[in-house]
């Protein structure tokens, strides 16, 4: 009876855990930057089963202002969707990286994917990062097997990022992205003491992906058809003006990009749900070569 018992109350315990995908892991890891002149830190998703010596895809997943490398496994619990989407074969096994560009502190710490006085992150990912982590994990290489996604900056700088290296990711999906006109108002930057935060939003408007796709001349245009684009903005979020408007851009200009809206507003809620559709989205989208 005892016996009986230890099994029965065993069972219930599992059955009402859920569903338990074994095997991933989640790798704190930390590139020097000689660009930067830092040490930058990543998490890095290494899907079930993953053997060294075998080849994978990478997705690249920014975070956002006030953000660090580990919101997305701390806030976002990505690793339980992408667990979920590769058992069910909706995503191939995919590493999957999330370096760090920011700090809470965005008045006196750098944030941002973009180069700036003092902060040349954009040399850093490109020159320094991307490379050493891909030989590092044995993933992407290539256009074909690399994809880049993010939420609000990190889904700004996805965007351009794909505008700018086109010839680097195979798909970009954006969320709530920050993908400042130069029309919109921040309250908090103040020009007169021109903080960390002051440059952010400078690297931003400077890095405008709307003006880029409005002043895209043939063969840029061209080569942004190469991306496949998914921009996805909640129907309340401070920012959907500017997602709807890159947008209808892209679609005046003859660039294909899908765009999804969906109740929600700027937060965790949302993104979370926005990963079920961005994982599937880059795994269809990913070659095989």
């Amino acid at each position: 009876m005892k016996r009986f018992c230890s099994f029965f109350l065993m069972a219930v315990a599992i059955f009402s855990a859920g569903p338990v995908f074994a095997g991933s892991r989640i790798v704190t890891d930390t590139i020097s930057s000689k660009v930067l002149g830092a040490d930058v830190v990543c998490n890095v998703y290494l899907p079930d089963g993953y053997d060294a010596s075998k080849h994978y895809p990478v997705i690249y997943l920014l975070h956002g202002l006030t953000d660090t490398y580990s919101a997305w496994v701390e806030k976002g619990n990505m690793y339980l969707v992408a667990d979920e989407l590769m058992e069910t074969g909706e995503c191939v096994p995919t590493v999957i990286v999330m370096p760090n560009a920011g700090n809470p502190d965005v008045h006196k710490v750098w944030n941002g994917y973009f180069n700036m006085e003092g902060w040349s992150y954009e040399d850093f990912f490109f020159n320094e990062f991307l490379p050493r982590v891909e030989a590092k994990y044995n993933a992407g290489g290539s256009k074909g097997s690399r994809a880049v996604m993010g939420l609000s900056m990190g889904g700004g700088g996805s965007v351009v990022y794909c505008q700018r290296h086109p010839d680097k990711f195979s798909s970009c999906y954006a969320m709530s992205a920050w993908l400042d006109d130069g029309d919109r108002d921040v309250g908090d930057v103040n020009e007169a003491k021109k903080d960390k935060l002051y440059h952010t939003y400078m690297a931003v408007r400077n890095h405008s992906a709307l003006d880029f796709v409005r002043n895209a001349d043939d063969a840029t245009l061209e080569n942004l058809r190469t991306v496949k684009w998914f921009i996805d903005c909640g129907d309340d979020d401070f920012l959907f003006d500017l997602s709807v408007g890159l947008h209808q851009l892209m679609r005046d200009r003859k660039v294909k990009s899908e765009l999804t809206v969906r109740n929600g507003v700027h937060n965790w809620e949302y993104w979370h749900q926005a990963l079920r559709i961005a994982l599937p989205f880059a795994s269809r989208n990913f070659s095989r070569e």
